[in-house]
């Protein structure tokens, strides 16, 4: 069953979510933007025998404390920070699986290059690492806001953060939108309405130039440490192109590739194939 709670770390209100039996095999599910923790609620209960399940809400996201951006640098650097203090908090550490989805893989890198022992094996699923990753939807960060961030080049990312588009998110490159609840979007929306809200996500949107920069960095630390390694990409996601999944294959020759029918958010329509592949995976690589 899980749990809802909450810890204190570096000072802020951490909330997440928690299933398993701790005796089991850890398993970390980082997630990505616009959402929470709230993400895994289906695929948490799907894996919870097998393993010690754990998903933080980040700083200014979902359940989390959101500090004012005017006192409290968003920055993919701080976020991992938190995420560190928080699993020290509840001694969620030592070797465990890493899930990584979108944001998650920047933080998720940041806490590998930390504590390199902590990772076991790794699920990437829509985190890019790869400059061809990137689709079109992020030349007005890469281009322009990247390059010159005032308020002229932040105004049309605002269009990041409406209904509309935080709605298309969840449904570009899924083979059928009807099976992706509205409560996603929704949940979504309503957090992002919060004071302050749209400020944090703009400077993530410009902090994540960090985590281009990092690319080869993390690229080279694949091809020296080798992890195990099960990628899952959603094909037509609206922010990395199928060409960034292909792309760690470059590094990880044997790592496993699952590419789904599906978009972003591809445990939304497509949990049971990520399922079946993470415990197939597991039984064949890790056990």
């Amino acid at each position: 069953m899980t749990t809802f709670n909450t810890v204190s770390a570096l000072g802020l209100t951490v909330f997440y979510r928690e299933a398993g039996d701790p005796a089991a095999p850890r398993l970390l599910l980082l997630g990505g933007f616009p959402s929470s923790s709230h993400q895994f609620r289906s695929l948490i209960p799907a894996l919870a025998e097998q393993f010690h399940l754990v998903s933080f809400d980040y700083p200014g996201f979902g359940n989390t404390e959101m500090p004012d951006p005017a006192r409290w640098d968003y920055t993919f650097d701080h976020l991992a920070e938190v995420v560190e203090a928080a699993m020290e908090a509840i001694g969620f550490t030592g070797p465990m699986g890493m899930y990584m989805q979108d944001y998650g893989g920047p933080i998720g890198n940041r806490l590998i290059a930390k504590h390199p022992d902590w990772l076991s094996w790794q699920v990437i699923q829509n985190a890019n690492s790869y400059e061809e990753g990137f689709t079109e939807v992020w030349d007005g960060l890469r281009h322009v806001l990247w390059a010159h961030r005032n308020a002229e080049t932040e105004a049309p990312l605002e269009a990041f953060l409406q209904p509309d588009t935080v709605r298309s998110i969840y449904t570009t490159g899924h083979r059928d939108p009807s099976k992706i609840s509205p409560d996603n979007w929704n949940m979504d929306l309503h957090f992002l309405a919060r004071p302050h809200a749209h400020r944090v996500q703009l400077d993530l949107f410009y902090d994540y130039r960090t985590n281009a920069a990092l690319y080869p960095v993390w690229q080279e630390r694949l091809r020296t440490m080798q992890p195990k390694t099960i990628i899952f990409w959603g094909q037509g996601d609206i922010f990395f192109t199928p060409e960034g999944g292909e792309a760690y294959l470059r590094d990880l020759p044997k790592a496993w590739l699952i590419r789904l029918e599906s978009g972003h958010f591809a445990v939304e329509d497509s949990l049971d194939e990520i399922v079946r592949g993470i415990r197939d995976f597991y039984a064949k690589e890790i056990a």
